[in-house]
């Protein structure tokens, strides 16, 4: 079982692959996206959840999402499909950091996978070269809400605070209009979702050659969690547009 499986198990029952709870991914899409027919691009889309919410939400809207891993892709066109918003959305079987895109976007999102791109500004500077005029970045990363441990550092990276996160933000141009910090019960529930889902799929399955190394893999990342990062790590989601010069 490689890791793209692990994470798509641990995700079963948390297709929003960040800690948010389905409330705050509802204010967010609707402070992001600025007009019903905007067009909407995720990079690093995964199993395009946030797209899929978005389009069914504005029947109006377009969206496209771009993402290495086919078997992600295929979720999220199946899905698509199940709940008719397929003819709204195109998939992009490609690196997000190297996407060339034929037109710009209304809304840029990336949420959860700025280490795709090898940090939060380098995200953002990718994020531009996508966004029409007048248009918004929807991002989301991580922060250290207190004092890491070394062992913190190791498993997440050499993450700011959230001041400086923000400061870093504006020195690259942008202005925060919107911002969702994830709470105490929002980063908890991820956890255990992500941890019990896998956990639960190993318990389901005995019989199958890949439980033992999931059942260890659900069992090491909640141990990761709980004794390595639980206390100092936070996450954000902000609504950026550019600051005019």
């Amino acid at each position: 079982m490689n890791r793209e499986q692990i994470s798509r198990l641990a995700h079963a029952n948390h297709p929003i692959a960040a800690p948010l709870h389905d409330t705050a991914v509802r204010h967010l899409l609707d402070s992001a996206v600025p007009r019903g027919d905007a067009r909407v691009l995720d990079l690093g889309c995964g199993g395009g959840e946030w797209l899929l919410r978005a389009l069914a939400a504005y029947p109006q809207l377009r969206a496209e999402g771009v993402d290495v891993s086919m078997p992600a892709l295929d979720h999220a066109r199946e899905a698509a499909r199940a709940r008719g918003v397929h003819e709204r959305l195109t998939l992009h079987h490609d690196q997000a950091e190297h996407f060339a895109a034929a037109r710009d976007f209304d809304l840029v999102i990336s949420v959860g996978a700025t280490h795709a791109f090898g940090g939060l500004l380098p995200t953002l500077a990718a994020a531009r070269t996508h966004l029409a005029p007048g248009g918004r970045v929807l991002i989301g990363d991580g922060f250290w809400a207190d004092r890491p441990s070394n062992e913190a550092v190791e498993m997440l990276g050499d993450l700011g605070d959230l001041p400086t996160v923000l400061d870093l933000v504006a020195a690259d141009g942008w202005t925060p209009v919107q911002a969702h910090i994830s709470t105490r019960e929002e980063l908890d529930a991820y956890e255990w979702s992500w941890s019990g889902s896998l956990a639960s799929w190993a318990l389901d399955h005995p019989g199958d050659p890949a439980a033992a190394q999931a059942l260890d893999a659900a069992a090491r990342h909640r141990t990761e969690w709980l004794r390595g990062y639980r206390d100092a790590f936070g996450f954000v989601c902000l609504v950026l547009r550019p600051t005019p010069h």
